[in-house]
């Protein structure tokens, strides 16, 4: 394992008049948040940057649960009678606020999950993103929809979209902004209540998020926010929902999906990944490189989409693989809360512990690190370098687990059937990457990747960013889509409206049963001559 101090990441500078914990997470503010928590335990988060305790928050019961649930449902019936426009109003000034007071939120993102603060502008932007388009497309994806009925003209049909009523939401640490409010968006807008439980490590940014869509002209018993361990209140949560929404592991998905399907309620599941990058023999490898910084260690690799296997074509793996190890070997890591630093700090101990496992395995059966492969106690009890494997084989961990921190195995291929074959060779599915000069050949190999999504000369962020295309995973990363038509219309529950006029769908003016067989037989293929549909 690399140890020399040629090798070290270095360490950002500190910011000038840095603010701490005690600046941003006041007693007033969590006093504010807490207001918010249906809850009379207590509970609290620890930052990651410093291992000290951010917060002392009320702890939800079952009990407690129920409660939120009841809250929720009274309030949701006269926000769903709000026109659809006045609920799209709300998100359209939300958005403005989240941009003017993004400097609140990223400090709590940063002292929450430990991330490098533009890592968490990220997470700005995707809320601001969502908040704008379905503040702007909620309308027209919820209008009274015409079809064509069983007779033309005769039978006139609506297709009419209700909200479900209230949605249970489990969110994850990861990108608490994000994955909390930028979730709940769509299903607000649709004319739903939630009941959220957000990660305790991360509620404060859940809790800031709800007080600011509150301010925006949202009801506040319609975001309904309950905390406590995960076996404890998340089955309460998944137990109630009219729909269910989870994003996290893939082992407590399967536990989700069983509760939801058992109440014959629908769920949508974001779940694990061990995304691939595909860095083709014509590819610019300077942008290839960075790309490959940007996709594996944008919040120290603990995203969902983030990539974890490079695979690199035989013929300029070597160039490719000294651009991008330079790049890596330079990132700056901090913990300030100011920009400056390339990447944070691992979430919890249980992160870092997975990390160091993962690495440790896979050096002791072979394989090389080829820069970091190794923790950094004196910026943070919580940092890893990020790393760079080759050599890495099935036997090891770090081959087929998700690692979900600062860890990336390179491979090299010969062909591009190879570089497929083994890309699409795990259970997972949610995100790749390509990374080609030619741009038609690389849209038609994303074609042949099992994944949700699919980047081209990017990491993540061009089809995450993409709020108007569906975004979700395939295989064992998940059910259901966020974003786009998709992402809203979960939310809702279908209803067919058909008026018959004129003539009845039965025999009528004495027609016998033969009669009218013979009469919709001709009527049936006459339509298929006027090509109805």
């Amino acid at each position: 394992m690399t140890d020399s101090k040629d090798s070290s990441n270095p360490v950002a500078p500190a910011a000038e008049h840095a603010r701490t914990v005690a600046d941003v997470v006041t007693p007033a503010l969590v006093a504010a948040l807490s207001r918010g928590v249906v809850g009379s335990g207590k509970t609290s988060s620890r930052s990651p940057f410093t291992g000290q305790v951010l917060a002392e928050l009320p702890e939800s019961t079952p009990e407690d649960v129920a409660t939120a649930f009841e809250k929720a449902r009274a309030a949701q019936r006269d926000w769903a009678a709000t026109p659809v426009r006045q609920r799209a109003a709300v998100l359209l000034r939300f958005h403005d606020l989240v941009l003017s007071r993004q400097s609140e939120v990223l400090d709590l993102i940063q002292l929450e999950t430990g991330k490098a603060r533009l890592h968490a502008h990220e997470e700005v932007q995707a809320v601001a993103v969502a908040a704008r388009h379905y503040g702007r497309k909620a309308a027209a994806y919820l209008r009274p929809k015409r079809h064509t009925g069983a007779i033309p003209t005769l039978t006139k049909v609506t297709e009419v979209r209700h909200p479900r009523g209230v949605v249970g939401q489990i969110a994850p640490w990861n990108y608490p902004f994000e994955l909390s409010v930028g979730d709940a968006l769509p299903a607000f807008v649709a004319g739903n209540a939630v009941v959220m439980k957000p990660d305790t490590q991360t509620a404060l940014t859940a809790l800031w998020a709800r007080d600011l869509l509150i301010e925006a002209g949202l009801p506040a018993d319609v975001w309904q926010v309950v905390l406590g361990e995960g076996p404890v209140v998340g089955p309460e949560v998944a137990d109630r929902g009219d729909y269910v929404s989870f994003t996290g592991s893939t082992r407590t998905g399967r536990e989700v999906a069983q509760r939801a399907a058992a109440r014959l309620v629908g769920c949508s599941l974001e779940l694990g990944g061990k995304n691939a990058m595909l860095v083709l023999e014509d590819a610019d490898l300077d942008k290839a490189a960075a790309g490959a910084v940007r996709g594996a260690f944008s919040s120290a690799g603990q995203l969902c989409i983030s990539i974890e296997r490079l695979y690199v074509h035989e013929s300029v793996a070597d160039a490719f693989l000294e651009r991008f190890v330079a790049r890596t070997r330079a990132m700056r890591l901090g913990a300030s809360l100011a920009y400056g630093a390339d990447m944070g700090s691992l979430v919890s101990q249980r992160q870092l512990e997975t990390v160091t496992r993962h690495v440790e395995d896979a050096v002791a059966k072979g394989a090389t690190v080829l820069t970091g492969g190794r923790a950094r106690p004196d910026i943070g009890p919580l940092f890893y370098e990020p790393t760079v494997l080759e050599g890495v084989e099935p036997a090891m961990a770090v081959c087929g687990e998700e690692t979900f921190g600062p860890v990336v195995s390179v491979y090299r291929f010969s062909d591009v059937e190879e570089a497929v074959e083994l890309a699409n060779a795990t259970p997972y599915g949610l995100n790749s990457s390509i990374w080609s000069g030619n741009g038609r050949r690389a849209r038609q190999v994303a074609t042949r990747l099992r994944t949700g999504t699919v980047n081209v000369n990017e990491g993540y962020a061009s089809a995450y960013g993409s709020a108007q295309a569906p975004m979700g995973g395939m295989g064992d990363s998940g059910l259901g889509r966020r974003h786009g038509s998709e992402g809203i219309l979960k939310y809702t529950e279908p209803q067919t409206v058909a008026h018959q006029r004129v003539l009845p769908m039965a025999p009528s003016f004495g027609m016998s049963d033969e009669a009218y067989a013979a009469f919709m037989s001709r009527s049936l293929k006459a339509l298929k001559v006027l090509r109805f549909r």
